[in-house]
């Protein structure tokens, strides 16, 4: 049937002449009953001589196309209209007959239903046919309510919709669903004749109605009803802007962790700007490799370059970028791995993209591993399982088939299951080699110590024993996101989301050095920034990453580590003084002074500090570089392409917060320096970088 409020808008498109009052019903009647004449003369445009115009005549095609469509469903809603006219006529020509106890004692299904001939029958006064029509709208009404609606298609060519017609009429569609009475008006405006071979069909078909009582099956492009999306994402603020003669000093936690990237890659790739506090600027800059000027030896964990360049979204600033690059171990220099999976097997991983992804990935793994490392398997899910004692990665048939054996299934123990991943790895500790529990879930701890805290306090009891933890995520719906960040940092560890086997192939193959083996651990940067050169600053990203001032002399506050050739970008945006881009009003009486009467270091923007502990030690070394006109870059496109595309990079993760900063910067603009400063891209990830850019453009408007 179609539905009234398509019939209304194609009687406003039609906009029949007063005359033509009388052709406006013989087409509503003709949509009400689509058989393939009144097909074929409305694709032809016009309907009983009523001209169509070309947005009438389209809106019938997309009608047509949306019924083609939900074949298996409107076949049921057709019936059932076919039934109660049959019905309705029949109780008209015998009455229900009640007993004493107000039942009914007769059915149709006790007797055959028989119909007069139409020509015999005296026509309807207008207050019946206002009623017929109003019953069957109510029945259109319960109908479109019940029904799931398609999703709507491409439109199709006239003559596609008038071929699909055929088929439509084969299918028992094109039966009307309520014939014109007598005295009615047909198509061409007369008063339309008896059908007899119509009345027929409808006794069939409510014949068959009766005997087959099973719903009429759902199209299988329904539109499913969407499940909450249940993602745990820790909520935060951007970081401001800070006057440096009130507080000129900036410390914070490094970041090495990528799971943004990929929350933001999949959301954008489903159609969907993502929600702000998933992006995190830091991880989405720290996600592509860099070629940035690494150590000479092992002996210095990482070295830091530090660049003063324009910035490309505002003419009054400029952009100090901080970046390190973590000593590279080679493949014969790395200590042996003792690894524990502790792979989550609940009943919320059983969809495609969690468990067997998560099989496939870890697949990867054991083929990048050395002969004689070792692997261990734990599960979880309501109780804790050991599914593979410390076994050789010689044994790589053994390992795999018991990955391969994995099942989903039960609460998730997750408690329970990091306790006996970290028995294991201490059954089978390695000495100046790599312990590490990887755990790979979708986060949902539902069964023992659920809160984050808790959890928090169990990594960091067992981060002294030397196992470290790190946290690769699966799936989305159900993402414990905010659980994944907290105890991979207290585990001294990484945190990864995976959603796509190429993500598994980046993160624990190309990757496997940096994610495996720590070369220095509680790494914090602080800078202080000189009033007498910098009026503002800000620092872009590590929102949750943020320390006290005191915390960078404390060895007992933990902070991020950098593993084996890790590159590390940390970017602040700040006003030289004078510059005319100042936010904050300057303080009345404030001045920048020593006790010699002048400034120390006039002649320095900042001084950047870095301070780290080796992995096997306890105590902290210290790294520091004065930033000066010497690091100063005098246009922003003689910055390397390296540093050009990290600040691309920064720009669309401010763009996708909607921050203040990148208001008037358009995507347009970040597509312009991510495709100048492409460069080597052996792998694809800063192509797919410009795609995302060109999604997020057209799903914000191009802003």
């Amino acid at each position: 049937m179609v539905d009234d409020n398509e019939l209304k808008r194609l009687r406003d498109i039609a906009a029949p002449a007063p005359g033509e009052r009388a052709k406006a019903r013989a087409f509503e009647a003709a949509l009400r009953a689509y058989d393939q004449e009144n097909i074929s003369a409305v694709t032809q445009g016009s309907v009983g001589g009523l001209r169509l115009t070309e947005r009438a005549q389209k809106l019938w095609s997309e009608i047509m196309q949306k019924k083609l469509i939900a074949t298996p469903a409107l076949a049921g809603l057709v019936a059932l209209p076919i039934a109660g006219y049959a019905t309705f006529h029949m109780l008209r020509e015998q009455p229900p007959k009640f007993g004493g106890d107000e039942k009914i004692s007769e059915t149709l299904a006790d007797k055959p239903a028989t119909v007069k001939p139409m020509t015999a029958e005296p026509k309807p006064n207008i207050s019946e046919l206002e009623k017929d029509k109003k019953a069957d709208a109510d029945v259109e009404s319960r109908d479109a309510t019940d029904a799931l609606v398609a999703p709507a298609s491409p439109p199709k060519s006239e003559s596609t919709v008038a071929g699909g017609a055929t088929q439509q009429n084969a299918l028992g569609r094109g039966v009307p669903a309520e014939p014109a009475p007598a005295g009615e008006l047909a198509l061409d405006g007369t008063t339309n004749a008896p059908n007899a071979a119509r009345v027929d069909r409808m006794q069939s078909a409510e014949s068959k109605l009766m005997v087959q009582q099973q719903p009429a099956t759902m199209p299988a492009d329904h539109l499913a009803p969407q499940e909450e999306n249940r993602d745990r994402v820790e909520d935060f603020k951007t970081n401001p802007v800070h006057a440096a003669l009130e507080d000129p000093v900036s410390t914070f936690s490094i970041d090495v962790d990528t799971a943004s990237y990929s929350f933001v890659r999949g959301s954008l790739k489903q159609g969907t700007l993502p929600q702000a506090d998933t992006v995190r600027v830091e991880e989405m800059i720290n996600y592509f490799p860099y070629d940035w000027k690494g150590p000479d030896s092992a002996s210095t964990p990482f070295n830091s370059t530090v660049s003063v360049i324009p910035t490309p979204w505002n003419t009054h600033t400029r952009l100090m970028h901080v970046a390190i690059k973590g000593f590279d171990v080679k493949p014969a220099e790395q200590p042996k791995a003792n690894l524990v999976f502790l792979i989550d097997v609940s009943g919320s991983m059983d969809e495609p993209n969690k468990l067997p992804l998560l099989k496939s990935a870890f697949r990867l793994l054991v083929s990048k591993l050395k002969a004689d490392d070792t692997i261990s398997i734990v599960t979880y899910a309501g109780d804790a399982g050991t599914v593979l004692e410390p076994t050789k990665a010689s044994e790589k048939d053994k390992i795999l088939s018991a990955i391969d054996n994995l099942r989903p299934g039960g609460s998730t123990a997750g408690e329970a299951g990091i306790k006996e991943a970290y028995r294991l790895a201490q059954k089978s500790f390695v000495k100046d080699g790599v312990n590490r529990v990887m755990l790979a879930t979708d986060g949902d701890f539902n069964v023992g110590q659920s809160d984050d805290d808790d959890l928090k306090r169990l990594i960091e009891s067992e981060r002294k024993t030397g196992v470290f933890l790190s946290v690769f995520g699966f799936g989305r719906g159900n993402l414990n996101d905010q659980m994944m960040q907290t105890i991979a940092q207290n585990g001294n560890g990484t945190a990864a989301y995976i959603d796509t086997l190429a993500e598994a192939e980046k993160v624990l193959v190309e990757d496997a050095s940096s994610t495996l083996f720590t070369i220095a651990k509680d790494v914090k940067i602080q800078v202080e920034f000189n009033p007498n050169k910098v009026s503002e600053y800000r620092l872009i990203g590590y929102e949750t990453r943020a320390l006290n001032r005191e915390d960078f002399n404390n060895d007992r506050v933990d902070a991020g580590d950098i593993g084996s050739g890790h590159s590390v970008t940390a970017i602040y945006e700040i006003t030289p003084k004078g510059g005319g881009g100042e936010q904050i009003d300057p303080l009345r009486y404030g001045q920048a002074s020593v006790n010699n009467g002048g400034v120390a270091n006039a002649d320095e923007y900042a001084f950047v500090k870095i301070r780290y502990k080796l992995p096997n030690e306890d105590v902290s070394k210290l790294i520091t570089t004065p930033v000066t006109s010497a690091n100063e870059i005098s246009s922003f496109d003689q910055a390397s392409t390296d540093q050009r595309f990290s600040v691309a990079v920064a720009a669309f993760g401010q763009k996708l917060r909607d921050e203040d900063a990148t208001a008037k910067f358009g995507y347009d603009k970040i597509m312009e320096i991510a495709t100048a400063a492409r460069g080597a891209d052996p792998f694809g990830y800063r192509s797919e970088f410009l795609s995302l850019v060109r999604l997020a453009s057209a799903l914000g408007g191009n802003r």
